[in-house]
């Protein structure tokens, strides 16, 4: 009976710690494996770009908003370490500026001094397809060519960005 018990709680202790991974901690839907959630977006200038479109291209996108601390942080990184460099490879690179009129995201722009592409995310709705509507941002997917999702970050931390730009660079070299 007492095995039986312990069977039990191991099986539970497996089922709930399957379950905490299938919860992001970091407030995810979505996990690395993972075909990203499709979309159609409008860029600040008023272009329209579907993301199943972008196949055949390494893809980045990275949600942000004129609010978040951490993003003016980031974004300058992004710019100089990933966009500069990669921008005339297989490579795209979209800002989400979550649920904010255009007038705030070009503030954003000018406070950073990005020149990759922001997209508008009215309601936060494409934000919704990857992660939970209340977790934060700042965050980066990384998609390869075939629209699989091969990295994911949450903040902004250099070991992290630093692995995040080493697995765009040699998925670039595919």
């Amino acid at each position: 009976m007492r095995k039986l018990a312990s069977v039990i709680i191991l099986f539970m202790g497996i089922v709930i710690s399957g379950m905490a991974q299938e919860i992001d901690d970091r407030g995810y839907k979505v996990k690395v494996g993972d075909i990203a959630p499709d979309f159609a977006m409008s860029l600040m200038d008023g272009t329209k770009v579907k993301l199943s479109d972008l196949k055949g291209k390494v893809v980045m996108l990275q949600f942000t908003a004129s609010w978040c601390g951490v993003c003016r942080k980031e974004m300058p990184f992004i710019e100089k370490e990933i966009w500069q460099i990669n921008k005339n490879k297989d490579f795209a690179l979209y800002g989400l500026d979550r649920d904010e009129p255009i007038e705030k995201a070009q503030k954003l722009i000018d406070a950073t001094g990005i020149t990759y592409p922001i997209a508008l995310d009215d309601g936060g709705v494409l934000f919704e397809k990857y992660a939970e509507k209340n977790s934060g941002i700042t965050r980066n997917v990384i998609l390869n060519r075939e629209g699989k999702i091969i990295f994911l970050t949450r903040l902004f931390n250099h070991e992290e960005f630093a692995a995040m730009k080493k697995v765009i660079e040699e998925e670039l070299k595919k």
